[in-house]
Protein backbone atom coordinates (compact mmCIF):
# COMPACT_ATOMS: atom_id res chain seq x y z
CA UNK A 1 0.00 0.00 0.00
CA UNK A 2 1.55 3.48 -1.34
CA UNK A 3 2.14 6.21 1.40
CA UNK A 4 2.42 8.76 -0.82
CA UNK A 5 -0.19 11.72 -0.51
CA UNK A 6 -3.06 10.88 -2.86
CA UNK A 7 -3.60 13.64 -5.82
CA UNK A 8 -6.53 15.83 -6.36
CA UNK A 9 -8.87 14.76 -9.32
CA UNK A 10 -10.61 16.54 -11.16
CA UNK A 11 -11.43 16.00 -14.97
CA UNK A 12 -9.83 17.68 -17.61
CA UNK A 13 -11.75 19.73 -20.00
CA UNK A 14 -11.21 18.16 -23.21
CA UNK A 15 -12.64 20.34 -26.01
CA UNK A 16 -11.83 23.65 -27.01
CA UNK A 17 -15.28 25.35 -26.58
CA UNK A 18 -15.58 23.80 -23.06
CA UNK A 19 -11.99 25.65 -22.65
CA UNK A 20 -12.68 28.87 -24.01
CA UNK A 21 -16.09 29.18 -21.87
CA UNK A 22 -13.92 28.38 -18.77
CA UNK A 23 -11.14 31.03 -19.90
CA UNK A 24 -14.02 33.35 -20.56
CA UNK A 25 -15.75 32.88 -17.36
CA UNK A 26 -12.08 33.63 -15.72
CA UNK A 27 -11.32 36.59 -17.31
CA UNK A 28 -14.51 38.05 -16.37
CA UNK A 29 -13.62 37.22 -12.48
CA UNK A 30 -10.66 38.52 -13.47
CA UNK A 31 -11.39 42.20 -14.77
CA UNK A 32 -14.57 42.26 -12.18
CA UNK A 33 -12.11 41.66 -9.26
CA UNK A 34 -9.45 44.42 -10.45
CA UNK A 35 -12.30 46.75 -11.09
CA UNK A 36 -13.39 46.37 -7.53
CA UNK A 37 -10.30 46.49 -6.12
CA UNK A 38 -9.43 50.21 -8.13
CA UNK A 39 -12.83 51.52 -6.52
CA UNK A 40 -11.60 50.11 -3.34
CA UNK A 41 -8.09 51.91 -3.65
CA UNK A 42 -9.72 55.28 -5.58
CA UNK A 43 -8.20 58.35 -4.70
CA UNK A 44 -4.71 56.69 -3.75
CA UNK A 45 -1.57 57.15 -6.02
CA UNK A 46 -1.68 55.57 -9.03
CA UNK A 47 -0.04 52.56 -10.01
CA UNK A 48 1.44 51.57 -13.74
CA UNK A 49 -0.72 48.23 -13.39
CA UNK A 50 -4.04 47.58 -11.69
CA UNK A 51 -4.45 46.26 -8.71
CA UNK A 52 -5.72 42.48 -7.83
CA UNK A 53 -7.08 41.17 -4.11
CA UNK A 54 -5.25 38.20 -3.38
CA UNK A 55 -8.46 36.29 -3.46
CA UNK A 56 -8.52 36.95 -6.98
CA UNK A 57 -5.33 36.28 -7.77
CA UNK A 58 -5.60 32.85 -6.25
CA UNK A 59 -8.53 32.34 -8.28
CA UNK A 60 -7.14 33.15 -11.29
CA UNK A 61 -4.48 30.28 -10.17
CA UNK A 62 -7.14 27.64 -9.38
CA UNK A 63 -8.68 28.32 -12.64
CA UNK A 64 -5.29 27.85 -14.39
CA UNK A 65 -4.54 24.21 -12.47
CA UNK A 66 -7.91 22.92 -13.32
CA UNK A 67 -7.65 23.67 -17.16
CA UNK A 68 -3.77 22.18 -17.22
CA UNK A 69 -2.69 22.11 -20.91
CA UNK A 70 -1.49 24.95 -22.23
CA UNK A 71 -3.33 27.42 -19.63
CA UNK A 72 -1.37 26.35 -17.05
CA UNK A 73 2.35 26.04 -18.59
CA UNK A 74 1.99 29.77 -19.46
CA UNK A 75 0.30 30.54 -15.91
CA UNK A 76 4.10 28.61 -14.72
CA UNK A 77 6.33 30.53 -17.06
CA UNK A 78 4.41 33.76 -15.83
CA UNK A 79 5.03 32.70 -12.78
CA UNK A 80 8.91 32.30 -13.07
CA UNK A 81 9.10 36.19 -14.45
CA UNK A 82 8.25 36.76 -10.28
CA UNK A 83 7.68 40.39 -9.40
CA UNK A 84 9.61 42.06 -11.98
CA UNK A 85 6.70 41.29 -14.48
CA UNK A 86 3.53 40.59 -12.42
CA UNK A 87 2.12 42.34 -9.71
CA UNK A 88 2.61 40.87 -6.48
CA UNK A 89 -0.15 39.27 -5.46
CA UNK A 90 -0.31 37.62 -8.79
CA UNK A 91 3.48 36.68 -8.72
CA UNK A 92 2.47 34.67 -5.56
CA UNK A 93 -0.29 33.35 -6.43
CA UNK A 94 0.86 31.74 -9.85
CA UNK A 95 3.69 30.70 -7.54
CA UNK A 96 1.61 27.53 -6.95
CA UNK A 97 0.76 26.21 -10.32
CA UNK A 98 4.96 25.21 -10.35
CA UNK A 99 3.86 22.26 -7.70
CA UNK A 100 2.07 19.33 -8.57
CA UNK A 101 -1.34 19.79 -10.39
CA UNK A 102 -4.65 18.27 -10.16
CA UNK A 103 -4.82 14.43 -11.55
CA UNK A 104 -7.52 12.88 -13.81
CA UNK A 105 -10.21 10.97 -12.56
CA UNK A 106 -9.96 7.41 -13.09
CA UNK A 107 -12.22 6.84 -15.89
CA UNK A 108 -11.17 9.70 -17.86
CA UNK A 109 -7.69 7.96 -17.33
CA UNK A 110 -8.54 4.62 -18.32
CA UNK A 111 -10.42 6.24 -21.37
CA UNK A 112 -7.33 8.36 -22.67
CA UNK A 113 -5.35 4.35 -22.24
CA UNK A 114 -7.74 2.86 -24.11
CA UNK A 115 -7.76 5.46 -26.93
CA UNK A 116 -3.80 4.81 -27.30
CA UNK A 117 -3.36 1.30 -26.15
CA UNK A 118 -6.52 -0.53 -27.30
CA UNK A 119 -8.94 -2.84 -26.12
CA UNK A 120 -7.39 -4.98 -23.66
CA UNK A 121 -4.41 -2.79 -22.87
CA UNK A 122 -3.92 -4.46 -19.19
CA UNK A 123 -3.30 -7.28 -20.32
CA UNK A 124 0.55 -5.97 -20.65
CA UNK A 125 0.52 -5.53 -17.30
CA UNK A 126 1.50 -7.38 -14.21
CA UNK A 127 0.62 -3.78 -12.49
CA UNK A 128 -0.32 -0.49 -13.17
CA UNK A 129 -0.60 1.92 -10.27
CA UNK A 130 -3.83 4.50 -10.89
CA UNK A 131 -2.65 6.88 -8.14
CA UNK A 132 0.10 9.07 -10.47
CA UNK A 133 3.49 9.29 -8.77
CA UNK A 134 3.84 13.26 -10.47
CA UNK A 135 1.11 15.39 -11.81
CA UNK A 136 1.91 18.59 -14.54
CA UNK A 137 0.75 21.29 -16.78
CA UNK A 138 1.17 18.76 -19.58
CA UNK A 139 0.70 15.04 -18.30
CA UNK A 140 0.70 12.70 -14.89
CA UNK A 141 3.34 10.28 -14.22
CA UNK A 142 2.11 6.68 -13.11
CA UNK A 143 4.30 3.42 -12.16
CA UNK A 144 3.53 0.14 -13.78
CA UNK A 145 5.35 -3.04 -13.99
CA UNK A 146 5.13 -4.65 -17.61
CA UNK A 147 4.21 -8.13 -17.91
CA UNK A 148 7.42 -9.11 -18.68
CA UNK A 149 8.79 -7.28 -15.41
CA UNK A 150 10.46 -4.30 -17.15
CA UNK A 151 9.53 -1.64 -13.88
CA UNK A 152 8.67 2.04 -15.91
CA UNK A 153 7.74 5.18 -15.42
CA UNK A 154 4.60 5.61 -17.68
CA UNK A 155 3.57 9.50 -18.25
CA UNK A 156 0.36 10.52 -19.85
CA UNK A 157 -0.76 13.32 -21.57
CA UNK A 158 -4.24 14.75 -20.32
CA UNK A 159 -7.15 14.69 -23.49
CA UNK A 160 -7.39 17.39 -25.40
CA UNK A 161 -4.15 19.28 -24.76
CA UNK A 162 -2.05 19.55 -27.79
CA UNK A 163 -5.36 20.05 -30.01
CA UNK A 164 -6.05 23.36 -27.84
CA UNK A 165 -2.75 24.69 -27.60
CA UNK A 166 -2.89 27.55 -29.62
CA UNK A 167 -6.33 28.67 -28.58
CA UNK A 168 -5.33 28.55 -24.80
CA UNK A 169 -2.47 30.26 -25.45
CA UNK A 170 -4.76 32.85 -27.66
CA UNK A 171 -7.25 33.06 -25.01
CA UNK A 172 -4.57 33.92 -22.10
CA UNK A 173 -3.13 36.61 -23.69
CA UNK A 174 -6.63 38.43 -24.32
CA UNK A 175 -6.87 37.63 -20.82
CA UNK A 176 -3.45 39.16 -19.59
CA UNK A 177 -4.64 42.58 -22.18
CA UNK A 178 -8.23 43.00 -20.92
CA UNK A 179 -7.42 42.35 -16.99
CA UNK A 180 -3.86 44.71 -17.70
CA UNK A 181 -2.07 42.34 -16.24
CA UNK A 182 1.63 43.46 -17.50
CA UNK A 183 2.85 46.86 -17.88
CA UNK A 184 1.75 48.77 -20.50
CA UNK A 185 4.48 48.55 -23.07
CA UNK A 186 5.25 44.71 -22.27
CA UNK A 187 4.74 43.49 -26.35
CA UNK A 188 3.57 39.54 -25.09
CA UNK A 189 3.24 38.66 -29.09
CA UNK A 190 7.15 37.20 -29.23
CA UNK A 191 6.57 35.13 -26.28
CA UNK A 192 3.11 34.10 -26.76
CA UNK A 193 4.45 32.49 -30.22
CA UNK A 194 7.13 31.40 -28.68
CA UNK A 195 5.02 29.19 -26.59
CA UNK A 196 3.04 27.89 -29.11
CA UNK A 197 5.84 26.64 -30.71
CA UNK A 198 7.32 25.09 -27.91
CA UNK A 199 4.06 23.73 -26.50
CA UNK A 200 3.52 21.56 -29.66
CA UNK A 201 6.72 19.92 -29.36
CA UNK A 202 6.78 19.44 -25.89
CA UNK A 203 3.11 17.48 -26.25
CA UNK A 204 4.45 14.92 -29.03
CA UNK A 205 5.67 12.21 -26.78
CA UNK A 206 7.24 10.15 -29.83
CA UNK A 207 9.31 13.10 -30.57
CA UNK A 208 10.15 13.41 -26.62
CA UNK A 209 11.07 9.67 -26.89
CA UNK A 210 13.56 10.30 -29.59
CA UNK A 211 15.25 13.31 -27.88
CA UNK A 212 15.90 10.89 -24.75
CA UNK A 213 17.32 8.52 -26.73
CA UNK A 214 20.00 10.85 -28.01
CA UNK A 215 20.44 11.93 -25.05
CA UNK A 216 20.98 9.21 -23.36
CA UNK A 217 23.90 8.13 -25.71
CA UNK A 218 25.20 11.68 -25.51
CA UNK A 219 26.00 11.36 -21.72
CA UNK A 220 27.06 7.76 -21.95
CA UNK A 221 30.43 9.32 -21.19
CA UNK A 222 29.34 10.42 -17.95
CA UNK A 223 29.19 7.82 -14.90
CA UNK A 224 27.57 10.63 -12.25
CA UNK A 225 24.24 11.31 -15.16
CA UNK A 226 21.87 8.93 -15.47
CA UNK A 227 19.11 9.07 -18.76
CA UNK A 228 15.65 6.49 -18.15
CA UNK A 229 15.79 4.01 -21.29
CA UNK A 230 12.93 4.64 -23.63
CA UNK A 231 10.24 1.69 -24.10
CA UNK A 232 9.43 2.39 -28.04
CA UNK A 233 6.51 -0.67 -27.41
CA UNK A 234 4.65 1.43 -24.95
CA UNK A 235 5.40 4.89 -26.42
CA UNK A 236 2.53 6.27 -28.32
CA UNK A 237 2.38 10.39 -29.53
CA UNK A 238 0.56 10.58 -25.64
CA UNK A 239 2.03 8.27 -23.57
CA UNK A 240 6.02 8.05 -23.21
CA UNK A 241 7.35 5.11 -21.42
CA UNK A 242 10.65 5.06 -19.53
CA UNK A 243 12.50 3.05 -17.19
CA UNK A 244 11.52 3.59 -13.46
CA UNK A 245 14.40 5.15 -11.96
CA UNK A 246 14.24 6.38 -7.71
CA UNK A 247 15.60 9.29 -6.52
CA UNK A 248 14.80 12.08 -4.54
CA UNK A 249 13.86 15.35 -5.54
CA UNK A 250 17.16 17.34 -6.32
CA UNK A 251 16.13 19.76 -3.48
CA UNK A 252 17.29 17.70 -0.87
CA UNK A 253 20.64 18.69 -1.47
CA UNK A 254 19.63 22.29 0.44
CA UNK A 255 18.99 20.11 3.64
CA UNK A 256 21.81 21.16 5.95
CA UNK A 257 22.84 17.70 6.55
CA UNK A 258 24.23 17.37 3.24
CA UNK A 259 28.01 18.13 3.13
CA UNK A 260 29.22 21.27 1.47
CA UNK A 261 31.34 19.08 -1.15
CA UNK A 262 28.38 17.24 -2.56
CA UNK A 263 26.69 20.44 -3.23
CA UNK A 264 29.56 21.48 -4.84
CA UNK A 265 29.78 18.57 -6.88
CA UNK A 266 26.45 18.36 -8.55
CA UNK A 267 26.62 22.19 -9.07
CA UNK A 268 30.00 21.32 -10.89
CA UNK A 269 28.16 18.09 -13.08
CA UNK A 270 25.49 20.63 -13.81
CA UNK A 271 27.51 23.27 -14.95
CA UNK A 272 29.68 21.04 -17.27
CA UNK A 273 26.90 19.44 -18.80
CA UNK A 274 25.69 22.90 -19.75
CA UNK A 275 28.69 23.91 -21.31
CA UNK A 276 29.12 20.36 -23.12
CA UNK A 277 25.34 20.92 -24.18
CA UNK A 278 26.24 24.20 -25.99
CA UNK A 279 29.80 23.05 -27.39
CA UNK A 280 30.09 19.74 -27.67
CA UNK A 281 26.54 18.49 -28.58
CA UNK A 282 25.04 21.88 -29.85
CA UNK A 283 21.97 19.85 -28.75
CA UNK A 284 20.74 21.68 -25.21
CA UNK A 285 17.84 20.44 -22.56
CA UNK A 286 15.97 23.73 -22.22
CA UNK A 287 13.81 23.36 -19.50
CA UNK A 288 16.14 23.26 -16.34
CA UNK A 289 13.67 23.32 -13.56
CA UNK A 290 14.13 21.30 -10.32
CA UNK A 291 10.94 18.66 -11.40
CA UNK A 292 12.81 17.35 -14.53
CA UNK A 293 16.23 15.91 -12.10
CA UNK A 294 16.15 12.92 -9.00
CA UNK A 295 19.10 13.00 -6.76
CA UNK A 296 20.64 9.17 -5.72
CA UNK A 297 22.47 10.30 -2.92
CA UNK A 298 24.04 6.88 -2.59
CA UNK A 299 25.10 7.31 -5.74
CA UNK A 300 25.43 11.03 -5.65
CA UNK A 301 24.65 10.31 -9.43
CA UNK A 302 21.90 12.66 -11.06
CA UNK A 303 18.78 11.74 -13.44
CA UNK A 304 17.70 13.58 -16.39
CA UNK A 305 13.93 13.10 -16.76
CA UNK A 306 12.38 15.42 -18.75
CA UNK A 307 13.20 16.04 -22.74
CA UNK A 308 10.24 17.94 -24.18
CA UNK A 309 11.84 21.08 -24.64
CA UNK A 310 14.53 21.12 -26.41
CA UNK A 311 16.86 23.13 -29.20
CA UNK A 312 19.69 22.32 -31.34
CA UNK A 313 22.07 25.17 -32.01
CA UNK A 314 23.51 25.57 -35.61
CA UNK A 315 27.63 25.33 -35.53
CA UNK A 316 28.00 29.38 -36.39
CA UNK A 317 26.06 30.50 -33.73
CA UNK A 318 28.00 28.13 -31.31
CA UNK A 319 31.15 29.43 -32.89
CA UNK A 320 30.00 33.03 -31.95
CA UNK A 321 28.96 32.08 -28.10
CA UNK A 322 32.64 30.11 -28.19
CA UNK A 323 34.42 33.67 -29.41
CA UNK A 324 31.99 35.87 -26.93
CA UNK A 325 32.96 33.78 -24.28
CA UNK A 326 36.54 34.03 -24.89
CA UNK A 327 36.65 37.50 -24.92
CA UNK A 328 34.31 37.79 -21.99
CA UNK A 329 36.99 35.71 -20.06
CA UNK A 330 40.33 37.60 -21.37
CA UNK A 331 38.33 40.82 -20.05
CA UNK A 332 38.01 41.98 -23.84
CA UNK A 333 35.34 44.58 -23.79
CA UNK A 334 36.06 46.11 -27.66
CA UNK A 335 35.82 42.01 -28.75
CA UNK A 336 32.68 41.82 -26.64
CA UNK A 337 30.80 44.57 -28.13
CA UNK A 338 31.90 43.42 -31.38
CA UNK A 339 30.40 40.13 -31.07
CA UNK A 340 27.62 41.47 -29.10
CA UNK A 341 26.50 43.47 -32.37
CA UNK A 342 27.58 40.53 -34.32
CA UNK A 343 24.95 37.80 -32.47
CA UNK A 344 22.07 40.66 -32.31
CA UNK A 345 22.15 41.62 -28.56
CA UNK A 346 22.19 45.50 -29.75
CA UNK A 347 22.58 47.37 -33.21
CA UNK A 348 25.89 48.89 -34.54
CA UNK A 349 24.08 52.01 -35.09
CA UNK A 350 22.43 52.47 -31.79
CA UNK A 351 24.06 55.51 -29.44
CA UNK A 352 28.15 54.73 -27.79
CA UNK A 353 26.60 55.01 -24.32
CA UNK A 354 24.00 52.68 -24.82
CA UNK A 355 26.43 49.89 -26.45
CA UNK A 356 28.43 50.26 -23.80
CA UNK A 357 25.74 49.97 -21.07
CA UNK A 358 25.09 46.72 -22.47
CA UNK A 359 28.49 45.55 -22.85
CA UNK A 360 28.21 46.32 -18.98
CA UNK A 361 24.97 43.73 -18.86
CA UNK A 362 27.37 41.16 -20.65
CA UNK A 363 29.94 41.46 -18.75
CA UNK A 364 27.99 41.31 -15.33
CA UNK A 365 25.71 38.66 -16.05
CA UNK A 366 28.92 36.28 -17.06
CA UNK A 367 30.43 37.35 -13.52
CA UNK A 368 30.83 33.26 -12.92
CA UNK A 369 33.09 32.64 -16.12
CA UNK A 370 35.34 36.09 -15.14
CA UNK A 371 35.78 35.00 -11.58
CA UNK A 372 39.02 33.59 -10.50
CA UNK A 373 38.41 30.05 -8.56
CA UNK A 374 34.92 28.47 -6.88
CA UNK A 375 32.37 30.97 -7.78
CA UNK A 376 29.76 30.66 -4.09
CA UNK A 377 26.27 30.81 -6.37
CA UNK A 378 24.17 30.54 -3.29
CA UNK A 379 25.57 33.63 -1.82
CA UNK A 380 26.43 35.78 -4.53
CA UNK A 381 23.54 38.46 -5.45
CA UNK A 382 24.63 38.81 -9.09
CA UNK A 383 20.71 38.14 -10.31
CA UNK A 384 19.91 41.35 -7.93
CA UNK A 385 22.31 43.20 -9.49
CA UNK A 386 21.75 42.37 -13.00
CA UNK A 387 18.05 43.06 -12.79
CA UNK A 388 18.77 46.76 -11.47
CA UNK A 389 21.47 47.29 -14.16
CA UNK A 390 19.27 45.92 -16.95
CA UNK A 391 16.12 47.96 -15.80
CA UNK A 392 18.50 51.04 -16.21
CA UNK A 393 19.99 49.72 -19.67
CA UNK A 394 16.14 49.86 -20.68
CA UNK A 395 15.01 53.58 -18.65
CA UNK A 396 17.93 55.08 -18.34
CA UNK A 397 19.44 54.53 -22.25
CA UNK A 398 16.11 53.67 -23.85
CA UNK A 399 17.38 49.80 -25.01
CA UNK A 400 14.51 47.94 -24.68
CA UNK A 401 15.71 45.16 -27.35
CA UNK A 402 14.31 41.68 -27.26
CA UNK A 403 17.66 38.69 -27.54
CA UNK A 404 17.31 37.01 -31.21
CA UNK A 405 14.67 33.93 -31.30
CA UNK A 406 18.05 31.50 -31.78
CA UNK A 407 19.07 32.40 -28.35
CA UNK A 408 15.71 32.84 -26.15
CA UNK A 409 16.34 29.05 -24.99
CA UNK A 410 20.13 29.03 -24.25
CA UNK A 411 19.14 31.94 -22.05
CA UNK A 412 16.29 30.37 -20.30
CA UNK A 413 19.04 26.66 -19.98
CA UNK A 414 22.00 29.36 -18.77
CA UNK A 415 19.65 31.22 -15.73
CA UNK A 416 17.99 28.10 -15.02
CA UNK A 417 21.72 26.29 -14.48
CA UNK A 418 22.85 29.81 -12.61
CA UNK A 419 19.39 29.26 -10.40
CA UNK A 420 19.68 25.11 -9.83
CA UNK A 421 23.02 26.09 -8.58
CA UNK A 422 22.22 28.93 -6.09
CA UNK A 423 19.58 27.26 -4.67
CA UNK A 424 21.81 24.06 -3.49
CA UNK A 425 24.33 26.52 -2.67
CA UNK A 426 27.39 25.14 -4.81
CA UNK A 427 30.71 26.57 -5.41
CA UNK A 428 31.80 25.97 -8.85
CA UNK A 429 35.06 26.55 -10.93
CA UNK A 430 33.26 27.54 -13.48
CA UNK A 431 35.93 28.81 -15.32
CA UNK A 432 38.17 26.28 -15.31
CA UNK A 433 35.39 24.45 -17.00
CA UNK A 434 34.94 26.37 -19.96
CA UNK A 435 38.57 27.54 -20.57
CA UNK A 436 39.21 24.03 -22.60
CA UNK A 437 36.03 25.43 -25.03
CA UNK A 438 37.92 28.55 -25.71
CA UNK A 439 41.34 27.53 -27.03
Amino acid sequence: MSSRKQARRTAVPENRLTRFLTLGIMTGEVVAGVIAERLRQRGREGNALIPMSARTATRLAERLAHLRGAAMKLGQLLSLEGEDLLPAEVAQALAILRADAHAMPLDQLRRVLGREWGHGWERRFAHFDYEPIAAASIGQVHRARAADGRDLALKVQYPGVARSIDSDVDNVAALLRLARLLPGDFDVRGMMTEAKRQLHEEADYLAEARHAARYRRLVADEPALLVPQVHADLTTRRILAMDFVAGEPLEVLTEPDVRQAERDAAGRLLERLMLRELFEFRFMQTDPNFANYLYDRATRRIVLLDFGAVSGFPAALVERYRRISAAIVAGDRRRVRELAIEIGYVAGDEADAAIEAAVDVIMLVCEPLRHRGAFDFGASDLPARARALGLDLAFRHGLVRAPPPETLFLHRKLAGAYLLCARIGARVNVRALIEPYLD
